[in-house]
C-alpha cells in the first residue's frame, strides 16, 4: 500500500479487490475482526483454512495476506496482537467474524500524527463521492 492511498482524503476504492483474489486463486474467506468489548470493527482480512485453523490453536488473529501470498500472524512484528475471544461464522459459511481483545497500542499498519499505530484502519470517513475526512 502506498502512503498516499492511507493518508490520502481523495475517495479511491478498489472496487476490483475481490475479483483480484479470485483471479489470482486464493482460497480464501473474509474475516471482520471486531473489538470484543467496544464493537469496534478495526479491520476486514481473509484466511484460508490454514490461517483460520492456527487463529483457533494460538487463540490470536491469523491472517492470509492475499496481496503478499503468505499467513501472517497479526503483531508478530509490531506488537500489536490479537487475542482470539470467539469466533461467528455466518449463515452461508462464507465469512468470519472474530472478536479480538488488542494486546498492544493499536491495530492498523499506518500511524497518527502522533506517530501510534491507528486503532482501527476505518479512521476515515466518506464526505461526498470524491472526498474523505480524518475522523
Amino acid at each position: 500500500m502506498s502512503t498516499d492511498l492511507e493518508e490520502s482524503t481523495a475517495l479511491q476504492l478498489d472496487f476490483d479487490k475481490v475479483a483480484k483474489i479470485g483471479r489470482d486463486g486464493h482460497q480464501v474467506v473474509p474475516v471482520v475482526l471486531q473489538d470484543a468489548d467496544s464493537g469496534d470493527v478495526l479491520f476486514i482480512g481473509y484466511a484460508n483454512e490454514e490461517a483460520f485453523l492456527a487463529t483457533l490453536e494460538r487463540k490470536s488473529a491469523v491472517l492470509y495476506s492475499t496481496s503478499r501470498d503468505v499467513l501472517w500472524h497479526k503483531g508478530a512484528t509490531s506488537g500489536d496482537t490479537l487475542e482470539l475471544v470467539d469466533v461467528a461464522i455466518n449463515c452461508e459459511q462464507n465469512s468470519l467474524l472474530y472478536k479480538v481483545r488488542k494486546a498492544g497500542t493499536g491495530v492498523c499498519h499506518t500511524k497518527g500524527d502522533d506517530g501510534v499505530a491507528r486503532q482501527t484502519c476505518y479512521y476515515r470517513s466518506v464526505v461526498d463521492g470524491d472526498t474523505l475526512r480524518f475522523d
